[in-house]
């Protein structure tokens, strides 16, 4: 057993508590590779932003389990030596699909976990959170259930409809799981391809897609059966045009991409929505960086050299994140 205590980790919960009270949202920055680690803590340092490092089942296969662990001890070392002296930093499982997949990250270090029971009958779903929930918090870990179905493709998790959570049920699912924090469906979505043209509308002066307003209604409505009670969104990109365009003009295929705008994510944040998942945006400023060197450099070959500019504009993005969009940058000592 490897307490995620002992890693200078910490959990969910007070951080949560302060989002609410304070209006903004704390970033959960998927991550895969050293780069996008590097990138994320020096984001959360330079800005003094509580962060999230988000782990899917897929990433922790990719980087392996236990060299995952020490990459997460490494991080919280790394931000003490750029100077953030008492990191708020959590290692969160994202979309936990069993019980066993949950415990063993537990038991690994991780300081929080998803379960996402939401494919399951409700009272499955019920069940299988509620025993996540028993275990984690036996050692002092947040746990994040999930109500209604989000569309789109992320690593293992794949849907093609999105089911908007039931207000109705919030209250009832809390209470009888314990969860932490609570992940809704409002209208967002995995992917870079979170909506089809069919479902947008177009900018008749720019031609560019215009996504379907996200369902706030559904949004307030949780609120007020759970008041001040922790509210997470998954598939918040915001697929950024110009790392689309960037792709595109230097070999890619990535026609009509479209994300989440950032002034509704913001207008989220503002709410008990206090944790926002980012994950597509990254790997498009990454894509789009080393497209951009191959394309201008055809015989460059050193990693460093092409992964070098993707880490420092992977930067840049979560930056402008954290300030702009979110609203936590200030909030860690």
């Amino acid at each position: 057993m490897v307490s995620y205590k002992d890693l200078g980790l910490v959990n969910t919960r007070e951080m949560f508590a302060k989002a609410i009270k304070g209006g903004y949202a704390i970033p959960a920055f998927n991550f895969n590779n050293m780069e996008q680690l590097q990138a994320i803590i020096k984001a959360a340092t330079d800005e003094k932003s509580p962060v999230i490092l988000q782990v899917s089942k897929g990433a922790r296969n990719y980087a392996n389990a236990t060299l995952l662990r020490y990459m997460a001890q490494g991080a919280v070392a790394y931000a003490k030596e750029l100077g953030w002296e008492h990191p708020q930093i959590v290692l969160h499982l994202d979309h936990g699909d069993s019980f066993e997949l949950c415990k063993d990250c537990i038991d690994n270090g991780f300081s929080s976990v998803m379960i996402d029971g939401s494919h399951l009958p409700y009272e499955e779903n019920v069940a299988l959170t509620k025993k996540v929930v028993d275990y984690a918090h036996q050692y002092d870990v947040t746990v994040e259930g999930e109500l209604g179905v989000l569309a789109g493709v992320e690593d293992e998790v794949s849907s093609d409809h999105h089911t908007y959570t039931d207000p109705e049920e919030v209250i009832d699912f809390a209470t009888r799981t314990g969860c932490d924090s609570l992940a809704i469906s409002i209208g967002t979505s995995h992917g870079a391809y979170k909506f089809t043209p069919a479902q947008c509308t177009r900018d008749p002066k720019t031609g560019k897609l215009i996504p379907p307003p996200l369902a706030f209604e559904v949004l307030d409505a949780v609120m007020e059966k759970l008041p001040g009670f922790p509210i997470v969104l998954h598939g918040s990109s915001s697929v950024p045009q110009e790392y689309v365009d960037i792709i595109n003009a230097n070999g890619g295929k990535l026609p009509d991409a479209i994300g989440i705008p950032e002034e509704w994510l913001r207008k989220a944040a503002e709410s008990a929505v206090c944790k926002i998942n980012i994950d597509s945006d990254s790997r498009l400023a990454m894509t789009a960086t080393v497209r951009k060197v191959f394309n201008e450099k055809p015989g460059e070959f050193d990693p460093r050299k092409y992964l070098g500019p993707a880490r420092d504009e992977m930067e840049k993005l979560y930056k402008h994140k954290i300030v702009n969009v979110l609203g936590s940058n200030g909030k860690a000592e």
